[in-house]
């Protein structure tokens, strides 16, 4: 793998230590995850210990080691949208996607992940699908938008048959 797009990253933010968590996000926006490769150089460039990094790397949720999907989905299984029915939904999801929350489809396509709370109470339950909130979310609902990620390829939507 590549890590010339590092360098520029971390230039951009003139290689300052306090830039460290916009560093690692544009480098996951970059990659999509964190590739061990890139954290090294990030470590070397700005001159601290990788456990550090990998430290800050592992404390949010927003980052992750391991490659994800194409395009994330994120359920929210905050109070109010665990009493409107959350759980059951990602256990939908999970049946229909063949993951387990964490994970990625076998084809790269969809990450799956479920956060405690999204902030959008009044519309849940909720599914955050690639920066847009979905509310009031159920089964179908769910299948639909997952069948409409499936669909797309490279960011253009391919019409049904």
């Amino acid at each position: 793998m590549d890590f010339k797009h590092v360098d520029t990253i971390i230039e951009k933010h003139q290689g300052k230590r306090t830039a460290l968590i916009s560093i690692l996000h544009d480098i996951q926006d970059e990659y999509n995850f964190l590739p061990e490769g890139a954290l090294t150089k990030v470590a070397t460039r700005l001159q601290m210990n990788t456990n550090d990094i990998y430290g800050v790397a592992t404390f949010y949720k927003s980052f992750s080691l391991t490659p994800r999907g194409e395009h994330t989905v994120t359920l929210c299984l905050g109070t109010a949208c665990h009493v409107r029915g959350g759980p059951n939904l990602l256990r939908e999801l999970k049946s229909h996607l063949r993951i387990e929350a964490g994970q990625t489809t076998a084809d790269g396509k969809i990450f799956l992940q479920a956060v405690n709370c999204l902030g959008v109470c009044a519309i849940g339950p909720v599914m955050f699908v690639d920066g847009t909130f979905h509310g009031g979310m159920n089964s179908i609902k769910a299948k639909r938008i997952i069948e409409k990620i499936g669909r797309k390829r490279n960011g253009v939507k391919h019409e049904e048959n």
